[in-house]
This record gives structure tokens, sequence and C-alpha cells, in this order.
């Protein structure tokens, strides 16, 4: 990510979140970054119907549009199937996932 309106960016990616929240389909969203910035989002989607549904919602359009304008310098999408989830510590993630 860019350093360019931080704060703009943060409120604009709360946003995104609650409505995504909101959308049919949305399962949950995990993020992390470093002290750099740099970092990933995952959300979580029923199936790839919700998905495509959320990414042609006007609003979020828009805040896409602006991140590659103004917010990031480069980014990646992909598109996966989670298939399974397992590991020793999973009593201390924070599960958004059901």
């Amino acid at each position: 990510r860019s350093a360019s309106d931080p704060e703009g960016y943060s409120a604009t990616a709360e946003r995104m979140e609650a409505m995504a929240s909101q959308q049919p389909g949305f399962l949950g969203v995990e993020s992390v970054r470093d002290s750099e910035g740099r970092g990933i989002t995952i959300s979580y989607w029923e199936d790839r119907a919700a998905a495509l549904a959320w990414k042609a919602v006007g609003e979020h359009a828009v805040a896409q549009q602006k991140g590659r304008e103004k917010w990031y310098d480069e980014y990646v999408v992909r598109i996966v199937e989670v298939v399974e989830e397992y590991g020793n510590r999973m009593d201390r993630v924070q599960r958004s996932v059901p």
C-alpha cells in the first residue's frame, strides 16, 4: 500500500467490510498488516456467485478504483476455494468463518 491518504483508506476499508458483511453469501474476513502497511485481506464467500455480486456493488467498485489510483502501489486478487482448514493452534485464531 502506498503512503497516500492513509486516513481515507482506513475509513473506506471499514465501510467496505461493514457493507460486505450485509451481502448475501458473506462468510467472513481476515486481514493482517505489517509495520510498513503491507498486508493481506481475505474475504470468504459462500460461492463464486456471491463474491461476484459483491464485486458488482457500485460503492465497492468506486472504492476499488480509488485503491488502484491512490492507495496501492501494487495489488493481486486471487479467487480460490478453501477445501479444508486445520492446525494445532486453531484456538488462537480469531474465527470469522464458520
